[in-house]
């Protein structure tokens, strides 16, 4: 069970932003990839129909004999429900990890949130970080646009449509004076440069990708799993849209080009 894939799944790109953590630190582990690229982006879907999605990635990837489940999508984790017990598999979302380092980095009690619709809507970062800090401000900002525009690779903070639509978005936690933002969508560490531009140097930026992979570690060392040899991990991934449009893409989130061919699955069986 140990030399099993790590199943990582999202509505499109964005969850390759675990995948490079991942294999930043545990370089042993292969990984199974699904991007629903097909029905992409889940943020501005009902209740009924991510958690639809969400079960169906996982049923997937468990198909795949994974031994672990990240949803790699701050939608997802903040609308569906912990799915570890209907899956048999140990399974974690991105916003628990998330929270937990940004309650740890907040200077001023302040902290901002942002995320597609569905996340904001949810309160689901809001709700986590009051529960044990109920003194802290947060500020919850929903930034739909940034997921079209980092799938189309529009991120240069030099480009203007890319710094017009940041400035925007920031504009409430430049008058609130937070000092802390969670990036609570996996795609939002692309557009992170744009973002550090216009808040300048005294905001810290939550990356909930990274704070996942590391995570997603301590869950498997508890647990036993954790490879432990000397395999080099590769990764699989595999789209329910056009595979060509996530190869041109991809390259932006892993910093190189997938290694192996992306497959096309018919995710409405599973």
């Amino acid at each position: 069970m140990k030399n099993n894939p790590i199943g990582i799944f999202d509505s499109g790109l964005g969850g390759l932003t675990a995948v490079r953590e991942i294999q930043k630190i545990m370089p042993q582990e292969d990984i199974v990839y699904f991007g629903d690229t097909g029905r992409v982006p889940y943020g501005s879907k009902s209740r009924e129909a991510i958690n639809k999605y969400a079960r169906q990635d996982a049923r997937f990837l468990k198909k795949m004999g994974v031994k672990i489940i990240v949803a790699a999508c701050g939608t997802v984790s903040s609308v569906a429900p912990d799915l570890s017990d209907e899956l048999g598999l140990p399974y974690t979302g991105v916003v628990n990890p998330t929270c937990f380092t940004a309650c740890q980095l907040t200077k001023n009690g302040r902290i901002g949130v942002i995320g597609t619709a569905a996340t904001i809507n949810s309160h689901s970062y809001k709700r986590r970080i009051q529960e044990k800090h109920p003194e802290f401000e947060v500020l919850e900002q929903h930034c739909q646009l940034f997921v079209s525009f980092v799938e189309n690779g529009l991120v240069d903070p030099d480009d203007e449509l890319v710094r017009l639509m940041v400035k925007r978005y920031m504009a409430p936690f430049k008058e609130s004076g937070v000092d802390v933002i969670i990036l609570g969508c996996t795609h939002f560490p692309l557009l992170a440069d744009a973002i550090r531009r216009e808040m300048g140097g005294g905001v810290t930026l939550i990356d909930s990708g990274k704070e996942t992979a590391i995570y997603t570690k301590k869950i498997l060392e508890e647990a036993g799993l954790l490879r432990d040899d000397d395999h080099i991990g590769e990764a699989n991934y595999y789209v329910s849209d056009t595979p060509a449009d996530f190869e041109k893409f991809a390259g932006l989130f892993l910093t190189a080009s997938p290694k192996n061919r992306v497959e096309h699955i018919n995710i409405e069986e599973y």
